[in-house]
């Protein structure tokens, strides 16, 4: 709901800020292996045997007194993961998110692998946004390592553009967490994602209205978030490289080039307008599983693993979407083939579920749309269009038993494997 003032009174202006976690999960790596910080490293994949034995070996040291020459490198990984995120002197070699590990080997062999530990960084998540929700309530949480925060009416939000409540926020992460983290205050959330990449790690950027034509439109058009490389590529074919470029362009040329809803908001981006509000609660749109596997694999070679597997993502989303209260109408598959091409596709049912063999059966409509004569390295299960359990009226059907879903379904489905 809108803030209402009396007749007279100024409303402050809308500053509003975007908070990024500076290489979040190195980071909090970081903090348990204090030894490793200013070396490249890497985060990704599960544990491996190499992690058990250092465990194992040093289960007597404390973590940040293990040697930094007993931590597994790169050099020495064979596989088919990908790298979550790496430290900042890692990203020095060309290393990034997403990347092939193999790949991140020829760039730095001597790069400490260490993997994924998703209940550390969750937990860490919780504690920097409760700061943040101490100090100024009104947040926004975007994922496990990034939220927009409302300074309009908290004290110091106004302060020198916000800077000075994003000098409070940064110095209580840090004393609560250990962590570091860049902040970006404008009027408009769009505006504060850009800004909090100016100045990373650790920083603090202020953007006015009156900023744009210096700030913003020099940036590259893929600096704003919702240009992905497609519109990137279409915007460059027709000569429009910057923000500024953008903005010079009519927004009737940006709509007959790029359809009515895209075109006009591209223009309103590259003019900084954007009215989007902090919203505390949001819905979540979609709930999925997906693996990677250790070695590509075929649909009628590798079909009992494949099924498994297929069937264990199926009951894991069941069983998110029953412990979080919600059901879905729309069922989709993705995979990823070797040469990393995507595909997916869905079927929307007539009713929502959160029965696990339901969501086998639609998926297993769903494969036989794909092409499965190619091996794969990724299968991925998702549930969308949800809808809250308690907005229908009835509870969500019980989960199968593993052994019984993957039987049953199976002879349902018709499934490919």
């Amino acid at each position: 709901m809108a803030r209402r003032y009396a007749p007279g009174v100024t409303a402050p202006t809308r500053r509003i800020a975007h908070l990024d976690m500076d290489a979040f999960y190195a980071s909090v790596e970081l903090l348990r292996y204090p030894q490793l910080k200013g070396l490249p490293v890497v985060i990704g994949g599960g544990r491996t045997r190499l992690d058990e034995a250092l465990r194992e070996k040093y289960s007597d040291t404390a973590l940040r007194f293990i040697p930094v020459e007993a931590f597994p490198v790169l050099r020495d990984y064979t596989g088919r993961g990908v790298i979550t995120t790496a430290t900042y002197a890692a990203r020095q070699f060309g290393i990034g998110s997403a990347m092939g590990m193999m790949k991140a080997a020829r760039l730095c062999p001597q790069a400490v692998l260490l993997p994924v530990d998703f209940e550390e960084y969750r937990k860490y998540s919780r504690a920097f946004k409760a700061v943040i929700t101490e100090i100024a309530p009104v947040m926004e949480d975007r994922g496990v390592d990034e939220v927009y925060i409302d300074f309009t009416a908290v004290p110091g939000g106004q302060r020198e553009g916000g800077r000075v409540l994003a000098r409070l926020i940064q110095k209580s992460i840090l004393e609560a967490t250990g962590l570091t983290c860049s902040i970006g205050v404008a009027p408009n959330k769009q505006l504060a994602k850009m800004a909090s990449e100016f100045n990373k790690p650790n920083g603090i950027s202020i953007v006015h209205e009156a900023d744009l034509q210096e700030k913003i439109w020099p940036l590259d058009c893929r600096k704003i978030n919702g240009i992905g490389p497609k519109a990137e590529a279409k915007l460059a074919a027709q000569g429009i490289h910057t923000v500024g470029d953008l903005a010079a362009r009519p927004r009737q040329a940006l709509v007959e080039a790029f359809g009515k809803a895209y075109g006009a908001w591209l223009h309103d981006a590259a003019w900084g307008r954007d009215e989007r509000p902090v919203v505390t609660e949001s819905e979540p749109v979609s709930m999925s599983r997906e693996t990677t596997f250790d070695r590509d694999l075929h649909a009628a070679h590798d079909r009992a693993e494949l099924g498994a597997v297929f069937t264990r993502l199926c009951e894991q989303v069941a069983a998110d979407l029953q412990r979080k209260g919600y059901t879905g109408r729309t069922i989709g598959v993705k995979l990823r083939y070797t040469d990393f091409r995507i595909v997916t596709r869905d079927q929307t049912l007539a009713q929502p579920t959160a029965d696990a063999k339901t969501i086998r059966h639609t998926a297993g409509l769903c494969l036989k749309r794909v092409d499965l004569a190619r091996r794969f390295r990724l299968l991925g299960v998702r549930v969308g269009g949800l809808q809250r359990l308690d907005s229908l009226g009835k509870p969500a059907a019980a989960p199968a038993s593993p052994g019984q879903a993957a039987t049953k379904t199976i002879a349902d489905s018709g499934s490919l494997f």
